[in-house]
Order: C-alpha cells, then sequence, then structure tokens
C-alpha cells in the first residue's frame, strides 16, 4: 500500500442514458437522472440530476436541459463531462477532500458500443481525473450483480432493458457468445406514451409526464392479476387548447407500448437462434433473467415466458444490478481482469 494507493479512490459508475449511478466504498453514493441544465447566454451549468430533471420541459429560452446521453453513448461530449465531474464531487466522502483525489474507475458501457464512442466515455473519465479507467459490458456487469458466476463454462442469458438500448446476450467462461444490442428501451416507451395520449385523447403530454404513466401504470399485457389503478393525466388539450385531464387504464398503456415490446422480443428470438446448441441446453435449464429499469413494467417477464417458453427471472433490484456488478468487478479486479477493457 503505497502512497499513491492512498491518494486514489475506487469508483465505479453505470453512465446511463436514463440514470446514473455511482458506487465508491461499497455503497451507492449517486443515483440521479442523467439530465444537466444550462444557462444558455453563460453557457455555464445551473443543475445537474434531479434538480435538472425537476426543469424538463418547464425551461424558458436561456435555460436549456440537456440529456448528454444518448441510446446508452455519449452525443454531447462537454455536457457529459461536466455531469461526470459535478456528480463526483458531490460524492459524500470525497467533498471533504482538499483536492480531487487520483480515481480508478470501472465503467460500463453497452455491448454494441464502437471504438469511437468507447474512446468518448474513456476521455470523459480521465478528465475528471480518472488515473486507471476500465470499461465493462452492460450485460457482463449486470450478470455479475444478478449473482451469476460469469467465469463458469455454463450459459446464461441476460436481458437488460435500460433507458437507451436494450442488451441481449448470451455469457459463458466470462465472455458474451452472442449478443444484441437494440435501441428500444425505456425512452422509446416514454415516446410510446407521449404518442398514443395524443392520437387516442388528443391530449398532449410532455415526457416527464408520461414517464410518470409508464411507472405507475404501465405494462406489457392486457391481463395482468393484480392490476394498478387508473390514473389520472393532465396535458393539454389539442382541440381546444385547454389544460385538461383524462383517466388511462394500465390496459391502454400495454396497447401503446405493444410494438416496441414485440421488437425486443424479437431481438430475444434471434438472440436465442444464434446460441451454440451447448448454451441453448444451459439456457433451458436456467432461464432468463431481466434486468434494468425496463424489466420492472408489470407483466413483462410473463410476456416474454410465453414467447420463449423458458423461465423468466427479475433480478431483486433491478435498476442497480449493472452498476452492482461494475462495483462488484471494481472490487475484484484481479478475478475480472479478463473481462474488463483497458
Amino acid at each position: 500500500m503505497g502512497f499513491f494507493d492512498f491518494m486514489t479512490e475506487d469508483i465505479a459508475i453505470d453512465l446511463g442514458t436514463a440514470n446514473t449511478l455511482i458506487i465508491h466504498n461499497d455503497k451507492v453514493v449517486i443515483d440521479s437522472p442523467s439530465i444537466v441544465a444550462r444557462d444558455r447566454v453563460s453557457g455555464k451549468i445551473i443543475a445537474v440530476g434531479k434538480e435538472a430533471n425537476m426543469m424538463q420541459g418547464k425551461t424558458h429560452e436561456n435555460i436549456k436541459t440537456i440529456r448528454p446521453l444518448k441510446d446508452g453513448v455519449i452525443a454531447d461530449f462537454d455536457a457529459s463531462e461536466k455531469m461526470i465531474s459535478m456528480f463526483i464531487k458531490s460524492i459524500p466522502a470525497l467533498k471533504k477532500r482538499m483536492f480531487t483525489p487520483a480515481l480508478r474507475m470501472v465503467v460500463c458501457i453497452p455491448s454494441g458500443i464502437t471504438e469511437v464512442e468507447m474512446r468518448a466515455v474513456k476521455e470523459s473519465c480521465e478528465r475528471v481525473n480518472g488515473k486507471e479507467v476500465y470499461l465493462i459490458h452492460e450485460p457482463m456487469a449486470a450478470a455479475i450483480g444478478i449473482g451469476i458466476d460469469i467465469m463458469q463454462p455454463k450459459g446464461n442469458m441476460i436481458v437488460d432493458i435500460g433507458g437507451g438500448t436494450t442488451e441481449i446476450a448470451v455469457i459463458a467462461l466470462g465472455g458474451i457468445v452472442c449478443d444484441k444490442s437494440v435501441k428500444i428501451a425505456g425512452d422509446v416507451f416514454t415516446n410510446d406514451i407521449v404518442y398514443y395520449m395524443r392520437t387516442q385523447h388528443n391530449l398532449f403530454v410532455g415526457e416527464s409526464t408520461a414517464e410518470k404513466i409508464k411507472i405507475q401504470i404501465g405494462a406489457a399485457i392486457e391481463d395482468l392479476e393484480t392490476p394498478p389503478e387508473d390514473m389520472s393525466v393532465q396535458g393539454r388539450d389539442l382541440l381546444t387548447g385547454k389544460p385538461k385531464q383524462v383517466e388511462v387504464s394500465y390496459r391502454e398503456i400495454a396497447k401503446a407500448l405493444d410494438k416496441s415490446i414485440q421488437r425486443i422480443e424479437d431481438a430475444v428470438m434471434e438472440t436465442l437462434s444464434q446460441t451454440p446448441p451447448e448454451l441453448a441446453a444451459d439456457i433451458y435449464n436456467t432461464g432468463i433473467y431481466l434486468a434494468g429499469g425496463g424489466s420492472m413494467l408489470r407483466g413483462l417477464d410473463k410476456r416474454i415466458s410465453q414467447k420463449t417458453d423458458l423461465p423468466v427471472y427479475i433480478a431483486e433490484d433491478p435498476l442497480r444490478a449493472v452498476v452492482r456488478g461494475t462495483g462488484m468487478a471494481l472490487k475484484n479486479l484481479s478475478k475480472f481482469k479478463s473481462i474488463l477493457i483497458k
């Protein structure tokens, strides 16, 4: 344990399209929406995370809310770097330090990411004082977080439905055997709901409202055993221009999301069809694991199970499975060295 080690802090980051989570000392210290608010005049970032999220859809022309990540990759380099930096600076244990310590980081990335996009993530991290930056593929991190021993010669299938992408992967022997990354996930679900409210109810709702609808009454099938109550939704009437309210049931949302969920099902089927037979035999016994916020859509597990004829399990804390796995990889760097990308 040299002086440098004392100066180095380890952090694990799940840089998501919708939420960014950071683990430091085995605790989730940051769990915030990946969004920043920028003052157009001075170019300064005025809010980040939850604060900026509350401003979304409510800004005047001098304030702009930006989501720096799109489809799981960095779309706005400057904003993402400032966001990461502000999140790291607000970690309670690092606040007390006089200067930012050198950081050893493990960051997770979508499996379908290009070299250039990978470099953008690395550079963003290096600029916030990341001395050693490792990357890990999201499905891999999710598998570790769920508690699967990924080094075994045994096949496991992970479906991680995040905000920007759905990552589907079959993992064995510490590697991804076949995978598919589709750009249909939480954000698309939200947009589906906005579109449905517009076309079916003549009601114009914002993204934040649609997101609330998704969380409160979102469903993947139209006959749930324990259905949620109908929800009152407020927005603007497209015909009269007046604010109005309508009642919406979970069945309607299931209809609104049907096509997008179908595309996720197709991607799962395609991945299964590319799986080598020995691993397919394993998956028949172990089933499919769901992680990510999208897996909390009511009845989605049942629907995927009906489509694939396989048992489907939802991770215990699906929103944090990926960051937990990233944290575990960081803790046992020597064990997981082979699966990390330097």
